[in-house]
């Protein structure tokens, strides 16, 4: 069934001695705003989560394979469409298959109706074997801590070595240092939003979006790793629209939901040191909220 409302979503979550979201270009420490000190999550971090959830409680087969995975040639991916669609003939010659534009459009439909990530969170399918470009219906913002965060650094220690080489070196003190990078606490918030305009181009329907809020509640307990520490959501607020094209401005609804430090407290530790408010009186005419995991 296809989406015949307009949602705004706020999601809560936070992190205890963890790394929520490295930056390669800074040694892998935790993102940051430079200016303000606030932690960072970007919303490709936040997508990969949802995609490994719905990879992993629909194993990755059709309707809900995941197109961008780990080890994934996407060229190949679009092979199989072209395949799939009957046109083996245009993946023959030129490297750079553009493909009629029928073509195009139906291994397009082929890929939406295939992938949830696709019908999701679209698609540039345009590289090598071409199969159009999907603009999705669910968008995320980069999540931003409440607070300015604090970075530390860790030593640690493997005790153990890779090579021969390396054992010889150390004259039988086979220990191996290295660098761990932590947030002590940090709570984040990034807002979404999904259109039902979009999702009728792609067939994004209402158990996709039944799932998509599941994956939200649930990603961070099926995304364990030491580098990470703990991560939790800790709210999901969802304003549904009456109508296809929204009866409220998005920032307005978000404004509603307040956070705060706790009287008294300094230096945050736990989501316990923090107040989460909403407010819902008086909530626009065709408005309704939705929370989750409070």
């Amino acid at each position: 069934m296809s989406l015949k409302n307009r949602y705004d979503f706020v999601l809560i979550f936070d992190v205890r001695d963890g790394n929520p979201n490295g930056d390669p270009d800074a040694g892998n420490l935790p993102r940051l705003d430079a200016e303000t000190g606030h932690g960072l999550v970007t919303d490709v971090a936040l997508k990969r989560k949802v995609r490994n959830f719905v990879g992993l409680v629909k194993n990755e087969t059709p309707p809900f394979d995941i197109y961008v995975k780990e080890k994934s040639i996407l060229n190949k991916t679009h092979e199989k469409a072209y395949i799939a669609i009957g046109a083996e003939e245009e993946l023959k010659g030129n490297k750079k298959r553009k493909g009629s534009g029928d073509t195009v459009g139906k291994a397009r439909q082929w890929m939406c109706a295939n992938f949830y990530d696709v019908r999701a969170f679209g698609a540039v399918m345009s590289t090598g074997i071409n199969c159009g470009q999907v603009r999705g219906p669910i968008q995320l913002t980069f999540a931003r801590s409440i607070d300015p965060i604090v970075t530390l650094e860790h030593s640690i220690t493997r005790m153990a070595v890779a090579t021969e080489a390396e054992a010889e070196k150390q004259q039988g003190d086979n220990r191996t240092m290295g660098r761990k990078h932590t947030v002590p606490y940090g709570l984040y918030v990034t807002h979404g939003f999904v259109s039902s305009f979009l999702a009728e181009k792609t067939g994004f329907g209402e158990d996709d979006l039944d799932l998509f809020w599941q994956a939200l509640e649930n990603m961070f307990d099926h995304d364990r790793s030491a580098a990470r520490g703990e991560m939790a959501a800790r709210g999901l607020y969802i304003f549904k629209h009456d109508s296809k094209i929204g009866n409220a401005h998005a920032h307005d609804l978000f404004a509603r939901i307040k956070i705060h430090l706790g009287e008294g407290v300094e230096i945050p530790r736990a989501f316990s040191d923090y107040s989460v408010k909403v407010d819902e009186n008086d909530l626009p005419e065709g408005i309704n909220l939705e929370k989750y995991i409070v």
